[in-house]
C-alpha cells in the first residue's frame, strides 16, 4: 500500500515524527534586530533536503514500497545528495541523474555517499527524463526533487523547529525553486498565523510567474543562483498554498544575491550557496516592513567558496 500522498500540516508532523532521530534540529542564530538566521545549511548533506528524502524513503519503508531496486532521482544536486544519503541509511541503491554541468563538488560528494551518478544533458528537465526511463526499466522507486507530498512535509518540519527557536516569530523569508522548501514551510506557517516571503531571482521565477498565470509555467532559468533554485516549473502543491494571504512573492535580481552571498561572509563568516543567500537578498531589498521576528532560512551551503575571497582573506 503507498503512503499517504496529501500534503497539510498533518502530513507535516507526520514527517516530524519519522525523521526526529535521524536529522540535525535547525540552529537559529541572531542577524539583527529581530532578525534570525535559520542555519539549515548545517543539515546532513549540507541542505535542508536530507529532511524530505528521509520522510519520503521512510514512509516507503513503513509501507512495504521500497523496492530492493532501490530509489532513483533526478536532481541539480542538493536532492541527489539527500536521498542517497536517505538511501543510504535504508540500504538500499541509490541512482542519480544531474545535468552534464552539475557543480562538480556536489558530483563528487554524491558519489561519496555511495551513489550511481549519472550525467545527461544540461537543463534538469533532461535529467529527469533518463530518470523516468530508467525508473520504469529498473523498478527502482522514483523520488523527486521537490514534486512530492512527502518531500514537501518533510522539508516542511523546519518551520516547527524555528518557531520553537524563536517565540513571537511572525515571518519566514524563504528561497523557492521547484517549490518543495516553500511549499511544506508554507504549509507548516498557515497553521501557525506566519506570514511567509517566497524569494525568487528575477530570471529564475516559477513561482512568480505561475500566480501570474494562474497555473504552473514553463520560465526561462538564467540566474547566478539556477543551480539549486533553476526549476522550470513549480509544483502544483506549492502553487496552491502560494495563493493564500499568508503569502508574498518576492523577486530579486543577481547582483543583490552575490551581494547577499558575500555579506553572509563577510559578516558572519557564513558560507551558503547563491539559493539560500536568495532568502537574505529579498529581505535587503524588500520595501516593505520585514516583521517584528523574521527568520530568513539558510538553506544550503554545497557551494565552492573560492569566489567569496576578498581583500586577500579566504575561507578556510
Amino acid at each position: 500500500m503507498e503512503p499517504t500522498q496529501q500534503l497539510d500540516y498533518a502530513a507535516v508532523r507526520a514527517a516530524a515524527g519519522r525523521i526526529a532521530d535521524a536529522i540535525r534540529p535547525v540552529a537559529v542564530a541572531p542577524a539583527a534586530d529581530g532578525v534570525w538566521y535559520a542555519l539549515e545549511y548545517l543539515q546532513h548533506t549540507g541542505s535542508f533536503k536530507a529532511r524530505g528524502a528521509r520522510n519520503f524513503l521512510a514512509a516507503h519503508a513503513a509501507a512495504g514500497t521500497l523496492p530492493a531496486a532501490g530509489v532513483t532521482i533526478a536532481s541539480g544536486g542538493n536532492a541527489g545528495l539527500a536521498c542517497a544519503w536517505a538511501a543510504r541509511a535504508q540500504g538500499v541503491p541509490a541512482t542519480v541523474f544531474l545535468p552534464g554541468n552539475a557543480p562538480r563538488v556536489k558530483v563528487d560528494r554524491l558519489r561519496g555517499y555511495g551513489a550511481d551518478v549519472r550525467l545527461v544533458g544540461d537543463r534538469y528537465a533532461e535529467a529527469l527524463a533518463a530518470c523516468q526511463e530508467f525508473a520504469a526499466v529498473s523498478g527502482a522507486l522514483s523520488s523527486h526533487a521537490y514534486d512530492n507530498p512527502l518531500i514537501a512535509a518533510g522539508a516542511g518540519t523546519l518551520l516547527d523547529e524555528i518557531r520553537a527557536a524563536v517565540p513571537g516569530l511572525d515571518t519566514v523569508v524563504v528561497a523557492v525553486g521547484g517549490g518543495g522548501l516553500f511549499a511544506g514551510v508554507a504549509t507548516a506557517a498557515r497553521e501557525h498565523g506566519v506570514r511567509v516571503l517566497a524569494a525568487e531571482p528575477e530570471n529564475c521565477r516559477a513561482l512568480n510567474a505561475a500566480l501570474e498565470a494562474g497555473r504552473p509555467v514553463d520560465v526561462a532559468v538564467d540566474s547566478v543562483a539556477a543551480d539549486s533554485l533553476g526549476a522550470t516549473r513549480v509544483s502544483a502543491a506549492a502553487l496552491d498554498v502560494a495563493r493564500g494571504e499568508h503569502v508574498r512573492s518576492l523577486l530579486v535580481p543577481d547582483t543583490a544575491i552575490t551581494e547577499a552571498r558575500r555579506a553572509l561572509w563577510e559578516e558572519h563568516r557564513i558560507v551558503v550557496e547563491a539559493g539560500a543567500a536568495t532568502a537574505l537578498a529579498a529581505l535587503r531589498t524588500s520595501a516593505e516592513p520585514p516583521g517584528k521576528q523574521v527568520a530568513v532560512i539558510l538553506c544550503g551551503a554545497n557551494t565552492d567558496p573560492g569566489d567569496l575571497v576578498t581583500s586577500g582573506a579566504s575561507p578556510e
